[in-house]
């Protein structure tokens, strides 16, 4: 089916990726990211665990890299020089139906790892030896890099989404350099700065942080110095970014898409489905017992919970979503 309209109408497949048909996998609860690489892949994740499934632009699975990480909550491709790499923030936390999908008791700890495109990892961000970890906690939950091959200087910079809602920045070499918190603006602190993306569209680099849990983006330069709010009228919760052309689209994890213009402005939303949000269990649906299952009110045109986005050269874009099973849908751009 087709969903949108005008330079925005995309063909809609639904549970593209060809994910092991496994009780695990079935089971698990997909909390992750999705990127392309230059060679046109697509690299998700497993649900039930951090093992890295690669897919062709038809959803064949061709190949998995193995990690020793708990959740590939998000995942951001590098370049340098000829090679991609993956820079991966995990939360260090997993859901599991052993646990009735309740969160462990104990975790084995966050990590920000930089890893090879077959699982290899060379480098890793520590968290920031800082007075608000004295007692606050510390869940990274996205990367960004204002990578030297677009003019940067190497800048890591890692979103404190779940632990203490602030943002990192690190050097390339992986010292800490300062951070930012929201209070630096007009409208306050973040509240689960969930997402990061580095806007190279204009001839100054901005620095976009998803500010989820107040339902805006708040934009900074390069240097951390805050510039304006967007979207506050109309986001409700913007959960992660991908580029196609001069525009942005935005995932909400309230069930859709939002598409915006070079300028910020508003141009539409697409797969809209907020009122699944209200059922008692979303983005699942509780049994008798009242322990999650999957949902069965997943729609062909109609978004549940998209977590993770990422688009290829040709403007096809690639989502993931937050639930038991996970859902895997490739939105295909018609011209």
């Amino acid at each position: 089916m087709r969903i949108g309209s005008g330079q925005f109408t995309y063909e809609w497949h639904d549970n593209w990726a060809e994910i092991p048909d496994v009780e695990n996998a079935r089971k698990g609860w997909a909390h992750h990211g999705v990127v392309v690489n230059e060679a046109g892949d697509v690299i998700a994740c497993h649900p039930a665990y951090a093992t890295l499934l690669v897919f062709d632009a038809n959803g064949r699975l061709r190949r998995t890299i193995p990690t020793d990480l708990i959740e590939g909550h998000s995942m951001t491709l590098v370049k340098e020089g000829d090679t991609e790499y993956l820079w991966i923030a995990d939360t260090g936390l997993k859901r599991t139906p052993e646990s009735n999908y309740q969160y462990p008791m104990t975790s084995p700890g966050p990590r920000v790892v930089k890893m090879t495109l077959d699982g290899r990892v060379v480098a890793q961000i520590q968290r920031p030896s800082l007075a608000i970890y004295e007692t606050g906690k510390y869940t990274p939950t996205w990367v960004a890099v204002h990578e030297k091959w677009h003019g940067g200087n190497g800048d890591v910079w890692v979103t404190d989404g779940y632990g203490s809602s602030v943002v990192h920045r690190f050097t390339a070499e992986g010292s800490y350099a300062g951070s930012i918190d929201g209070t630096e603006g007009a409208v306050g602190h973040f509240s689960c700065p969930h997402a990061i993306w580095i806007d190279y569209r204009k001839a100054d680099p901005e620095l976009y942080v998803a500010d989820r849990a107040n339902n805006r983006l708040q934009i900074y330069d390069l240097d951390g110095h805050f510039k304006r709010v967007v979207g506050a009228e109309f986001f409700v919760t913007p959960t992660g970014f991908a580029q196609v052309g001069d525009a942005l689209v935005v995932i909400e994890l309230r069930a859709r898409m939002t598409i915006l213009d070079a300028a910020d402005r508003l141009l539409t939303h697409l797969g809209a489905n907020q009122e699944v949000c209200t059922v008692d269990g979303w983005p699942n649906v509780k049994n008798a017992d009242g322990i999650p299952t999957r949902t069965n009110l997943l729609r062909p045109g109609y978004l549940n919970s998209p977590h993770g986005i990422a688009a290829d050269r040709a403007g096809n874009l690639y989502l993931s979503e937050w639930l038991i099973g996970g859902r895997y849908t490739k939105l295909q751009k018609i011209w």
